[in-house]
């Protein structure tokens, strides 16, 4: 879900200066190489560099400063029902004290955004992208706010402790998280800041978000970091761990000309909002969203996982082709996984080359690659589900 890929942020032309998190001081301190993305300065590694990162977030705990996405509170007793006419997601089921993935669709299925939001029992919690939130918070404002209030929290910061061994650094200051397990969160007091946790992440790792007064994120960092198992994380180091994970990012896999069944996220598509179910349709592009499911054979295009065959790595906008030379897909996201140790990415191809072990060609710099179709996580998830 996270925009996390520092290259889809150019740097303003148009001299605005660049926003700020709560954290800037501490990644200055923290030797961090600042770079713009999503109309903030974030750090996109510290000294250690991104495959030391990347590695010490699979084997302990990775702190990241996520404080540029946007936070928004739904409150009133239609605010479940009326997020569900924007979201092919079933929302009004969603017990109490449970997260769940969702997507804002377009009239055409399109995909504005990619979402978490949250059962609080007080309000709808919702998390948007970055790069989108602007947008996003109009939208679902202009859509809905009529039915339930609207509430954004520019006042809040996000942080995300992700790795095995996050559960044991966070226990130590908020006794009681253990018992949380994946997609589920309360409030808690983390070393004497207010908290909201979740246990999720976009890394494939156990971990938690946390979302905290940006007034004490200073304080809640620091914490953390004092913790053994934490080091500070970049946004390189989430962009490889989140490709790792098969985790689509928002502007690279996901756009507003792509469905959910074409970006093979029908999983996040509940029976009940499926044709036949009890609450079905009622989103917008229903009728092309259903269509696509029902018969998959109409796909144009699918998303899919690439292992390069030999090491060169593949990045976004690489063409991909046939046997014959016919241009049949692209890839959307591309690097060498440091976990894997081999070229990963993600890539729309034609349905007849979207089955797992089939063959095809990357064209890097003119030369043909050769790539194997993968089942996707690259590399399996860790998550914590008791």
């Amino acid at each position: 879900m996270s925009s996390i890929c520092p290259r889809r942020t150019p740097v303003s032309a148009t001299d605005t200066p660049l926003l700020t998190t709560p954290l800037h001081a501490l990644h200055l301190e923290l030797g961090a190489r600042m770079v713009p993305f999503a109309g903030y300065s974030m750090p996109v590694q510290y000294p250690a560099g991104l495959m030391a990162e990347h590695q010490h977030t699979r084997t302990a705990a990775g702190l990241f400063d996520v404080s540029h996405m946007g936070q928004l509170r739904l409150i009133g007793p239609d605010a479940a029902a009326a997020l569900e006419t924007l979201i092919p997601v079933d929302v009004i089921g969603l017990a109490v004290g449970k997260q769940r993935y969702g997507l804002l669709l377009n009239e055409d299925g399109g995909i504005i955004d990619d979402l978490m939001f949250f059962n609080r029992g007080e309000d709808i919690f919702v998390i948007v992208n970055g790069a989108c939130k602007v947008g996003d918070m109009a939208h679902i404002a202009q859509k809905i706010g009529h039915r339930c209030e609207v509430i954004p929290l520019p006042e809040m910061a996000l942080l995300a402790l992700q790795g095995p061994q996050a559960v044991t650094a966070l226990s130590r200051l908020a006794p009681g998280v253990e018992q949380l397990v994946f997609m589920t969160g309360a409030r808690f007091s983390v070393a004497g800041c207010d908290c909201f946790l979740t246990r999720s992440g976009y890394t494939g790792e156990d971990g938690f978000e946390i979302s905290v007064p940006a007034a004490q994120a200073d304080t809640l960092a620091r914490a953390l970091l004092a913790q053994p198992e934490v080091k500070p994380i970049g946004l390189g180091a989430r962009n490889s761990l989140r490709l790792e994970a098969g985790l689509c990012l928002y502007g690279n896999d996901l756009d507003t000309r792509t469905t959910p069944v074409e970006a093979s996220l029908n999983w996040a598509i509940q029976k009940v909002r499926r044709t036949g179910g009890e609450r079905a349709g009622g989103f917008p592009g229903a009728a092309k969203v259903l269509a696509q499911l029902n018969t998959p054979a109409t796909l144009a295009r699918k998303r899919v996982g690439l292992i390069a065959l030999e090491r060169v790595p593949v990045r976004e906008h690489t063409e991909l082709h046939n046997d014959e030379g016919r241009r049949i897909g692209e890839v959307t996201s591309g690097l060498l996984g440091p976990s894997i140790d081999k070229p990963v990415a993600m890539a729309y191809v034609e349905p007849a080359f979207a089955a797992i072990g089939t063959r095809i060609n990357a064209m890097v710099r003119g030369k043909p690659v050769r790539m194997e179709v993968s089942a996707m996580p690259f590399v399996p998830a860790r998550y914590f589900r008791g």
